[in-house]
């Protein structure tokens, strides 16, 4: 199964994270299938980027997001629709 989840990267007490593809099989930071966007939750306000145009392909293809990708995808899609 092909999974939306965030990879860990960043030094020791500064983490970002990047939004993935990847299989559910392959750990946390190991290959992915491709990279969506950029989650950076230590800056201020907290940063969110990401691909749209490809995050809706491959919700439409299948691919499930993570519990934690999921909470912040419908954080963001709140504060777009409120600004």
């Amino acid at each position: 199964m092909v999974v939306l989840r965030l990879a860990r990267m960043g030094a020791k007490k500064v983490p970002f994270y990047r939004l993935v593809v990847a299989d559910s099989r392959s750990p946390r930071g190991g290959r992915f299938i491709e990279q969506l966007g950029v989650y950076d939750p230590t800056r201020t306000p907290v940063e969110f980027k990401v691909k749209s145009d490809r995050l809706q392909y491959w919700l439409s293809v299948g691919a499930q997001p993570s519990e934690t990708v999921g909470q912040i995808l419908k954080r963001h899609k709140k504060s777009q629709s409120a600004a």
